[in-house]
């Protein structure tokens, strides 16, 4: 149904109501309990806002529901691809629900910096905080949050005692490693990320379980820290062993590094060696070779994530939410090379 002509008067709740077709009462409702509304009429009713140039009055609906409509996250300050990009994907989540997000950046995930960095956000009177915790480290500090804060953990280890959604890393590695396997390599070398990451050590255990489960040879794994200069290094040394058919490295960036290292050593991708990376960075498909890599679906984490923390404001849910990888197949993978 078309709104009414408003003339220049600003937008009231009644207009919004009007042109997403639904009663005052549930655009109340999208805009105070937006957990109790369908995903449909809820993304209907907020398309409608922003048709009209709809804004709510934060003051009112504070003394309403007894929310600020601020929501916390914190993160590590990092511009890896990963945390950097699931960040951006709660904060977008959260604001196309009409919330604020106040972000609190620490260097390292320590129980101290973490109850530093809630601190800093309870004293915004923030309604629930979102935690991207991809360090094993994270874990104390998660263990000795503030009774009653509504918490969720992003990307967070094993044995957490709040609710976490994740990519489920092992999974993402399994499917890898099963790929390289099905072209006839005999195994997979792994590149793996730094020891006190989560997801490298998910990535580990995904590699490990198919060799072992396959009665296949477990390399030796090399261990990087991310950057396509680490990939480079360990790439060289992996390029001179002949025996080397197969990669799986752990991000696409120390994959970036490892397609210049055989590259530069007259090893041919994927004549020679074939190479698989994760996480499905922008620039992977324009690798040369374009990259076969896991796709991790961040914007769906940031959006998860967000639900559940909702979920959490009311009163409900918790446990752990995997979201399924998916592998992306391009050119720098093939079959085995005949002895």
């Amino acid at each position: 149904m078309a709104a009414k002509s408003r003339s220049n008067r600003p937008a009231v709740l009644a207009d919004v109501a009007e042109l997403a077709g639904v009663s005052a009462m549930t655009v109340s409702r999208v805009l105070n309990s937006p957990e109790l509304v369908a995903a449909e009429t809820r993304a209907r009713v907020q398309a409608a806002m922003r048709q009209v140039d709809y804004h709510p009055n934060a003051a009112a609906r504070r003394l309403v529901t007894g929310r600020s409509g601020l929501l916390g996250v914190v993160s590590i300050d990092t511009t890896l691809y990963g945390p950097a990009t699931m960040l951006y994907a709660i904060e977008r989540a959260a604001r196309q629900s009409e919330f604020t997000v106040s972000i609190a950046s620490i260097g390292i995930l320590t129980r101290s910096s973490i109850e530093e960095a809630v601190d800093r956000l309870r004293e915004q009177s923030v309604d629930g905080i979102v935690i991207v915790a991809p360090h094993e480290s994270a874990a104390e500090g998660l263990s000795h949050l503030p009774e009653g804060l509504p918490v969720v953990a992003v990307d967070a280890g094993e044995n957490v005692p709040v609710p976490v959604v994740m990519v489920d890393q092992r999974a993402g590695a399994v499917r890898a490693t099963r790929h390289l396997l099905s072209l006839g390599h005999r195994t997979v070398w792994h590149v793996a990320g730094p020891a006190d990451w989560n997801d490298a050590t998910a990535r580990i255990a995904g590699w490990r379980e198919v060799l072992e489960a396959e009665g296949r040879p477990v390399p030796e794994m090399l261990r990087g820290d991310w950057s396509s200069r680490s990939g480079y290094q360990l790439g060289r040394r992996l390029a001179a062993d002949p025996s080397v058919t197969a990669i799986f490295v752990a991000n696409d960036q120390m994959a970036l590094g490892v397609l210049r290292a055989l590259r530069e050593a007259g090893r041919s991708v994927p004549g020679e060696v074939s190479v698989v990376g994760f996480d499905d960075v922008p620039e992977s498909a324009y690798y040369w070779p374009p990259l076969t890599t896991v796709r991790q679906d961040l914007a769906e984490v940031g959006r998860r994530a967000f639900e559940l923390l909702l979920e959490r404001m009311a009163g409900g849910d918790d446990g752990r939410h995997l979201i399924e990888p998916e592998l992306v197949l391009r050119d720098s993978t093939g079959a085995a090379p005949r002895d």
